[in-house]
């Protein structure tokens, strides 16, 4: 999922402009950067936690040239998730899918919300987008000439 395609759903489930829904996305994340920045821990019950870790200095190795470098100490952010969300990801989608069926605790699970196709999306089918035309490279190889046996002759028009 794209920030965009998470921008569009704000937009359908709050009924708001996609304007207004980009600025709660930002808003959200940008809370959780500057949390971040400041050295706090982030805590969503039943999502999970953003939190920072220490990376020592080390010794490194430039691959390009083999040379040794000095890498120096850095934060890096971590997402640690809560017990919630790995359930709801683990959980068997037969269960999910019947209505009224309790879980371990043995309360009913909230219905399951049905997919709603994106309005403006260009094709019901999202596999048939990733694939290439036969005549467009794939991304890697774009700019790149084939070896002088292997290139089309184009006759002049």
């Amino acid at each position: 999922m794209t920030k965009a395609v998470l921008v569009e759903e704000v937009a359908q489930v709050t009924d708001l402009t996609k304007k207004h829904a980009e600025v709660i996305v930002e808003t959200v994340f940008r809370c959780i950067v500057d949390a971040l920045h400041r050295g706090e821990k982030i805590e969503l019950r039943g999502f999970g936690s953003f939190r920072l870790r220490q990376r020592e200095p080390r010794r490194g190795r430039n691959p390009k040239t083999g040379d040794r470098v000095d890498v120096p100490p850095k934060k890096v952010p971590y997402f640690k998730p809560g017990k919630e969300l790995k359930e709801l990801i683990n959980r068997d989608p037969d269960r999910v899918s019947q209505p009224g069926a309790a879980d371990a605790a043995g309360t009913a699970p909230a219905p399951a919300a049905q997919p709603q196709p994106v309005a403006g999306a260009a094709n019901a089918f999202p596999k048939a987008d990733r694939i290439a035309h036969e005549s467009e490279p794939p991304r890697a190889l774009r700019g790149v000439r084939p070896p002088v046996g292997l290139r089309r002759q184009v006759s002049p028009r």
